[in-house]
């Protein structure tokens, strides 16, 4: 595979549960049904995640920062605010199209082959374990984002079995 090296290698930053603290909008998950209308509209009272912001700034210093996440393209105008009110580093921004309702593991490994077909690729940062585990086999390193404080089970089976987040 050849790559570019005169461009700068990627670093690819999730956002929920990396970047961001989705916890107090996980309960309009646990209900039925789930309102996902709800969830995705508490995006932008998100708290950032200290550890991620800083890691993505220090990445920023020597890659091409790239933000991967599993919320529908329905949220962008938000997700782009939310980004630049926390001081992120302005960069592309993939999401899921609206009536994707494939696993985030599956999502995400395809943008990141897409994404790194002739780019030298430095990192993915997810909280997301399945996610992790497919883009390790894959070939892709990858840094595990357990800083967040703890997921619920209505938030992973929404990220694997509902697709989506």
């Amino acid at each position: 595979m050849t790559r570019n090296s005169s461009r700068p290698p990627l670093a690819v930053f999730d956002l929920d549960g990396t970047l961001s603290d989705a916890g107090h909008r996980q309960r309009f998950l646990e209900r039925r049904p789930r309102d996902w209308d709800a969830f995705f509209a508490a995006a932008p009272q998100d708290p950032p995640l200290a550890k991620g912001v800083e890691l993505c700034l220090a990445a920023a210093e020597e890659c091409e920062v790239v933000y991967l996440t599993g919320r529908p393209e329905r949220c962008r105008r938000d997700t782009l605010d939310w980004l630049a009110a926390q001081g992120l580093p302005e960069g592309r921004l993939f999401m899921r199209r609206d009536d994707d309702r494939r696993p985030a593991r599956r999502t995400k490994l395809e943008i990141l082959r897409g994404l790194t077909r002739d780019r030298e690729f430095r990192m993915l940062v997810d909280d997301d374990e399945l996610v992790c585990v497919d883009a390790e086999r894959a070939g892709f390193p990858v840094v595990r984002a357990r800083w967040a404080p703890d997921v619920t089970e209505a938030l992973r089976d929404a990220q694997e079995r509902e697709g989506r987040t």
